[in-house]
This record gives C-alpha cells, structure tokens and sequence, in this order.
C-alpha cells in the first residue's frame, strides 16, 4: 500500500476565516485530522465526516500526548493510506514543532507538505492596531518565545535582543511576565519602553492590556494564556490604528 501524505497546516491566529485557502482545501477532503489546542471549533466543523478527529493539543504543563506519539500517530496514519491533516495554530514553523514533525516524517519516508499559516506574532498586533515596523519607529522586530529557556527552547540572548531590536513580540510569555521586563531592563531597554499584551487576539475575546516595562507585570496581572506581548514605541499607535470594534481595553 502506498503511504497516505501528511499535511502540516497553520490554523492561523484564532479567526477562523485567517486559514489559507490551501489548508481549508486540505482539511475538507482529509481522512484524518490531529489538531491542537488553540484550533478554532469552526475549523474542525470543516472536516468531512467520515474523517478520524484526534486531539493532541498541549496546555502549559498539560500536555495530553508526548510529542513522540503525535508523531507516531501521523506515521502510522499515513502508513495505512490515509491523508493526514496536522491542524496546529498560528504557523506550523512559529514555535509550533512543525520541523519536528517534518523530521519524524521524513525519516519515516512519509510524504508531507507545509502549509503555512499566519502566526498570532503578527495577527494580533495587527488586530489591535500596532504594526510591528512603521517608518521612523521602528526598522525590525523579533519573535522570541518567554519560555526562557524552558521546554528545550534555546535560551534567547536578551542582553541582544534588548538593544539591537526595535520591536520585541513574545509569545508564550504571560507567566514569566515580571522577570522578562526586569531582564530586558537590566539589560538597557527604557523601563518606559511602551508595552501592550493581547489576549485572543483576532478574535471576539480579544482583550489588551497596555503599560510600560516597570509596570505591565502589575497591570497584566490576572491575563491568562493565549495571549501576545509586543514591547517597542510602535504600541503607542495602536489607540490611532486599531478598528473600533477589535479595541477593547481590559482593566486590571
């Protein structure tokens, strides 16, 4: 029997009209579809149902299969004919262990394809009016992950990013909030330097929260995961730029 192909499709930020045209392609014809945590209930109400529906979404510090077994579960599914969609939010590239996954696959001789998604790195910043580069502002940014090292993320080099970066968007970074402000203070980024945290961004929850570096760990205190932190001078736009019906301010 000739293997099934493995399709690793970015769900995008959470709007579930963000998905590309090529991943809704996708997962109306699959066979199977492993999805994550995040993935809109409006995507998985796509699938055609005669297809397998499998979570296998992660939690932090509640993960309900070892990313081992998803892997495995992809292989096999493939190995038995079958057309697997891998639904994972924002990007499959974007902190999402898609190159995991394509390495499994790979060395299984599973065919596969990416499909990239739009990550909520860029999504909800945009939702909430702040644009990540703007003319006389700021020329770059980076997406770092706030897991500090943690999970077996390569620690990011803050001393670094702090001064050489203009916008710094953290993903995965509410809990760690209070130590990563200290640390890009220390290490000479303005303790003024505006802040903003987007909870659910692109969606009808979204919520943001603004402040500074020296306070945005008090003000954000009681944001829960999922949620974005973009730190840079572009954040003072977002009160000019956002649409009125996205702009909800969350009071602390």
């Amino acid at each position: 029997m000739r293997p099934g192909t493995v399709y690793l499709v970015g769900a995008g930020p959470g709007d579930p009209r963000l998905i590309t045209v090529r991943g809704i392609e996708l997962l109306r014809r699959a066979d199977v579809v492993a999805y994550d945590r995040l993935v809109s209930e409006a995507l998985i109400a796509e699938a055609p149902r005669w297809a397998e529906l499998v979570f296998v979404g992660k939690a932090r510090g509640n993960h309900c299969m070892p990313q081992r077994e998803i892997s495995a579960l992809l292989i096999d599914a493939a190995q038995r004919g079958l057309d697997v969609v891998r639904l994972k939010g924002g990007d499959p590239f974007v902190f999402g262990r898609g190159g995991e996954e394509a390495l499994a696959l790979a060395s299984a001789g599973i065919p596969f394809e990416i499909v990239p998604g739009v990550s909520s790195a860029l999504a909800a910043p945009a939702a909430a009016g702040i644009p990540l580069t703007h003319r006389g502002l700021a020329s770059s940014f980076a997406v770092v992950t706030g897991h500090d090292g943690a999970s077996g993320h390569t620690r990011p080099q803050w001393a670094k990013l702090a001064a050489a970066v203009d916008t710094l968007v953290l993903l995965m970074a509410v809990g760690n909030l209070e130590r990563l402000s200290a640390t890009l203070v220390a290490h000479g980024r303005p303790a003024s330097t505006p802040v903003a945290v987007i909870r659910w961004g692109t969606t009808p929850e979204q919520e943001v929260v603004y402040g500074t570096l020296a306070d945005i760990p008090e003000r954000a205190a009681r944001v829960e995961p999922p949620a974005v932190v973009v730190i840079g001078k572009v954040v003072n736009l977002a009160g000019a730029l956002a649409p009125a019906q996205t702009m909800e301010a969350y009071v602390s």
